[in-house]
């Protein structure tokens, strides 16, 4: 019996070991832990369609967890955050999370990617409505207006932040003035995290720091120096902060054409960090110094050869792999030298996956790729859509989750080991 119980958790642990359950994958890096999923030599069709599902309007990205995957919508006059068996893509709840966002240059719907946390989903609305639900139906558990709240207005491309759980808080970007610009909120953990036990959170602010505009970027959370830090990056700057009291760290200076800093920073272990905004600017990888209270940040180098513009790059085996506009491009991480570039997918999203890159492009191809600064060689591609693509891939338990404004699809990738 204590053989078949062990055995059960490691698998249990080993399923959400691979699940997929925010922005940017387990380490919010981009990048999958899975292996296997590849073989050297590829069928002719790889990627094995196993559901398409109808979807609407949004850029949220795609988070799967114990074989729920949830995303967020446009529909009629409201926005929805949604959840899908995984196995079958049949719909299992959506719950309204505020009224349907229209952007005039055409990009409609929520941008922001739900988080999930063991039993509760976070979600952010393109107006600022903040729900903690339950991730099994959707309930809702706690809910905020962070535009009332906290006196901001909507950005002019809508909240598009992803929120991040760091320990007992939950951290989001909020606007607002006189400080509140980045909000925690505490979440009571004294019980197993259950839909019981969360349902005692309030969402009550514990502290709020900055005083600057937000941008469209998420938080991320690190160490470096010895001491675990979030990097927040705004219109303004990009911010080092305490993750229990809010206090400041170091601060680096950076500002853009249209306050659009849409790209998520970058930690390069062991005590780096690339940010890349377009407009000007480039991008930059920037060392932390220092110890306790006393850190700054210094340029490493900067340079024009890669201006993330809403893709962010993936940082593996000391390389980085992004969109510079509408070329896909390799940089050396310690230099900045450029490796490789191509064309051909328009401004894409990538991740990387068992050592390779998988792009979307923005016209629906999807391609499959070395991850190597030796150069670019395309081993695979599919029609995933055809139709404007401005949503990073999410892989999960060997399946490759992608949409557009109109339609969700799962990939089975592991089908396509020969």
């Amino acid at each position: 019996m204590k053989r078949a119980i062990a055995l059960l958790l490691f698998l249990s642990a080993v399923a959400q070991a691979a699940d997929w359950p925010q922005w940017r994958g387990p380490q919010r890096d981009g990048i999958s832990r899975e292996t296997d999923l590849f073989a050297a030599e590829l069928k002719s069709n790889p990627f094995v369609e196993a559901w398409r599902s109808p979807l609407g309007p949004g850029f949220s990205g795609i988070a799967i967890a114990d074989g729920r995957v949830f995303t967020m919508f446009a529909q009629g006059e409201d926005e929805f955050a949604i959840c899908f068996d995984g196995q079958t893509g049949a719909e299992r709840w959506r719950h309204r999370t505020g009224p349907y966002y229209k952007e005039t240059q055409g990009g409609d719907g929520p941008r922001s990617t739900p988080t999930v946390d063991g039993e509760v989903v976070y979600v952010l609305g393109a107006t600022g409505k903040l729900f903690a639900l339950a991730a099994a139906g959707g309930a809702p558990l706690w809910q905020k207006d962070l535009v009332a709240e906290f006196s901001s207005e909507v950005p002019r491309w809508g909240f598009s932040t992803s929120p991040l759980v760091e320990g007992d808080l939950l951290l989001v970007e909020a606007g607002g003035h006189d400080g509140n610009f980045v909000v925690d909120m505490a979440l009571d953990r004294t019980t197993p995290v259950t839909a019981v036990a969360l349902d005692k959170a309030t969402g009550a602010t514990v502290w709020t720091a900055l005083n600057e505009k937000m941008s469209y970027s998420s938080p991320i959370a690190f160490t470096a120096a010895g001491t675990r830090q979030l990097a927040y990056f705004t219109a303004y700057s990009l911010t080092g902060l305490a993750p229990e009291d809010g206090r400041v760290y170091w601060r680096y200076p950076w500002k853009t054409r249209y306050d659009v800093s849409a790209a998520t920073p970058v930690f390069i272990a062991p005590d780096r960090i690339f940010i890349s905004t377009v407009n000007g600017n480039g991008g930059t990888v920037l060392q932390i110094k220092g110890n306790g209270d006393s850190l700054a940040v210094e340029q490493v180098w900067q340079n024009k050869k890669m201006e993330n513009e809403f893709g962010t790059s993936v940082l593996y085996e000391s390389h980085l792999y992004g969109f510079d506009g509408s070329i896909l491009k390799c940089l050396d991480a310690a230099t900045g030298e450029e490796k490789w570039k191509t064309r051909g997918y328009a401004k894409g999203t990538l991740i990387v996956a068992d050592g390779h890159l998988v792009i979307l492009g923005e016209q629906g191809n999807l391609g499959l790729a070395e991850a190597t600064p030796e150069g670019f060689v395309e081993k695979a591609s599919y029609p995933a859509f055809n139709s404007r693509c401005w949503t990073a891939p999410s892989l999960a338990n060997g399946r490759l989750y992608l949409r557009d404004e109109s339609e969700i699809v799962c990939l089975d990738i592991r089908e396509s080991v020969q």
